[in-house]
């Protein structure tokens, strides 16, 4: 293909990226070097870094960023292994049997994100059915605090994203090479050591790209936190992105939300950098 050719096929898409993506980044940018508020939003005044400095000496924001990485410390391994342990059952069995499950397993996917977490806060209320059962189990009233409140949204969670590693790790296991598993059923490997020693290798690739995104998924989570904590701060739930919001739109500090922004965009490319690098480690060894 001749330059001029690709760079008129390219051109379109590189416009749109940089409107996007470069474009707002680096109005985000500008903005953190101001002290701006909506009151002032037409001439905005030059801070320099105070924003930046007011966000690292900001302890709310480190108790948001602690409760941020717990969140994607615990949902982003659940995701992998429950998925995991799913598609390998999905594997194993086929026509009808299989569609049933599949659509029970997927059901999150088919629902919006803030009507499922209010469906899913409306279990939990006094008259819920999940707060029925919790109270017959432990003979305790079921109370919203600081703990349940982030155990509800730690469980939401997992369950709502889980169906996503599902189907990346079943769409994997359809192309694993059946004469692999039959010359090691021929060996005598049992179930467990074929898939320690060739599915969960098989898939390594898989589980690199499932962890890029779900620690990035994880990261801005937003909308459970926003409808299971109202952003209450006796519940001190808050996420980064939820804390974002509310020095935004609460507390109208808009030049120290940009520069909160920016900051969560220096932290997730400083956690993903590793797993890119797997990733492209990946691509070379299989070419």
């Amino acid at each position: 293909m001749k330059r001029d050719t690709f760079f008129a096929f390219a051109s379109p898409s590189v416009i749109i990226m940089l409107l996007l993506m470069v474009v707002p980044l680096a109005i985000a940018i500008w903005l953190g070097f101001h002290y701006m508020t909506f009151r002032n939003i037409a001439a905005p005044e030059w801070v320099g870094l105070r924003n930046y400095m007011d966000v690292l000496a900001d302890a709310r924001f480190w108790r948001s960023f602690n409760f941020t990485a717990l969140y994607t410390a615990i949902v982003v391994p659940s995701w992998v292994v429950i998925g995991f342990i799913i598609a390998l059952f999905l594997d194993q069995v086929s026509g009808l049997v299989r569609g049933i499950y599949m659509s029970i397993f997927l059901l999150p996917f088919i629902t919006v994100p803030i009507i499922a977490t209010i469906m899913f806060k409306q279990l939990w209320e006094p008259s819920g059915l999940l707060t029925w059962v919790y109270q017959q189990l432990s003979g305790t009233r079921f109370r919203m605090n600081e703990t349940s409140v982030k155990t509800l949204i730690i469980f939401f969670g997992i369950w709502y994203v889980t169906p996503f590693t599902i189907v990346v790790y079943f769409a994997g296991l359809q192309t694993l090479p059946q004469e692999m598993i039959e010359a090691a059923s021929i060996d005598g490997a049992g179930r467990l050591q074929k898939i320690r020693h060739i599915i969960i290798p098989y898939v390594r690739s898989l589980t690199v790209f499932i962890l890029l995104f779900s620690i990035m998924d994880s990261y801005r989570v937003f909308d459970s936190v926003y409808v299971l904590s109202g952003l209450n701060p006796q519940f001190k739930a808050d996420t980064v992105m939820t804390y974002t919001f509310s020095t935004a739109v609460q507390v109208q500090r808009l030049g120290k939300a940009n520069a909160m922004a920016i900051l969560t965009v220096i932290g997730i490319m400083v956690v993903l950098i590793p797993f890119l690098r797997l990733m492209y480690k990946e691509q070379i060894a299989e070419r």
